[in-house]
């Protein structure tokens, strides 16, 4: 792969922190994905020289999805303080290099995430939180729109909190189609999108427009599969019309990480302005656990889309401008 356009300053939004108790090797293999190896043991060094090498000044971290592990309890409410001191103290001692999105603990337990919101927030300094698409195993899983989380989102939105929503690995056929698309290829998008959709037809999104919700890889399937709910959901029942359904999706923000290439980048900025793009690279990844070479490909990918037509301040907007802004800093 070629090396990315030479452009500095970039925060990158989708970075994810691989604590060493967390096994990141054992849990990619269960989805259908190869670890890079040199990602492996994960410390702030390895995040560094990808950012250096990437143009990348600040990386916001956060926990791959459906961290800390459940169920719902002391021990996953430990967790989550633990793994965000953890980030707290990665930031603390890398100033200006790093932010972080705290986890929560499962949004079943009503207190302890409302707890892990104030602590991390009020006294870490966390820039926003990070969710999962949805809680819960099997038939026990519940969408972030569920009416049983609402005292969360009351809460963020009070705060006009930011909001990292990133898909789960969820299967939704046994086995995933081929060894080459593993969970991590073809579902966590599209578990991206159902949470972003299960939020606008419950009115949620709408309900709670202070909460500013950032959606991975660029939504996934969000820009081309809003219409469809838009047209359906209606004669399903939901109370809103078509035009207030897209409205309502055109309010959430998109990162491009393992996302961004001219047809993707084409699509997403029919649907929404410049100003909801924002830069990721998902590097070292949850789910994906991408490589450098990889997170560089998807960065040329945007550079060239967005300075193709020597428009510096599209690429300036969507590379920092939009999380300045956004995040605060």
């Amino acid at each position: 792969m070629t090396t990315t356009t030479q452009f500095t300053g970039r925060i990158d939004v989708h970075h994810h922190i691989f604590p060493p108790s967390i096994g990141k090797a054992g849990m990619s293999a269960k989805v259908g994905w190869r670890t890079p190896p040199e990602n492996l043991p994960w410390t702030p060094e390895v995040s560094l020289r990808a950012m250096d090498r990437l143009g990348v000044q600040t990386a916001v971290l956060s926990l791959p999805a459906g961290l800390p592990p459940g169920p719902a309890g002391e021990e996953n409410r430990a967790a989550a303080r633990q793994f965000n001191a953890y980030a707290a103290q990665i930031c603390a001692e890398h100033p200006g290099r790093f932010g972080f999105f705290a986890c929560l603990p499962d949004l079943s337990d009503t207190q302890g995430a409302l707890a892990e919101i104030r602590h991390g927030l009020d006294e870490l300094g966390a820039w926003g939180v990070a969710m999962s698409s949805s809680y819960g195993e099997a038939a026990d899983a519940r969408y972030i729109g569920d009416d049983a989380f609402d005292p969360v989102w009351e809460e963020l939105n009070a705060r006009s909190a930011v909001v990292f929503l990133h898909g789960t690995q969820t299967a939704s056929s046994h086995p995933y189609p081929h060894p080459f698309l593993g969970i991590p290829v073809t579902e966590v998008p599209n578990e991206t999108f159902k949470a972003a959709a299960h939020l606008v037809v419950t009115g949620k999104k709408r309900r709670w427009p202070r909460a500013r919700i950032i959606l991975a890889h660029l939504g996934g399937s969000t820009p081309f599969l809003a219409p469809r709910v838009a047209g359906l959901a209606p004669h399903m029942g939901c109370a809103l019309a078509p035009a207030d359904i897209l409205a309502d999706f055109r309010t959430f923000f998109f990162d491009t990480a393992l996302g961004a290439h001219a047809t993707t980048l084409a699509a997403m900025r029919a649907f929404v302005d410049d100003s909801r793009v924002l830069f990721g690279t998902d590097f070292p990844a949850s789910s994906v656990a991408v490589s450098t070479e990889m997170a560089e490909w998807y960065t040329q990918n945007a550079d060239e889309f967005y300075a193709g037509d020597g428009d510096r301040e599209a690429l300036e907007q969507i590379m920092y401008k939009n999380a300045q802004d956004l995040l605060g800093i």
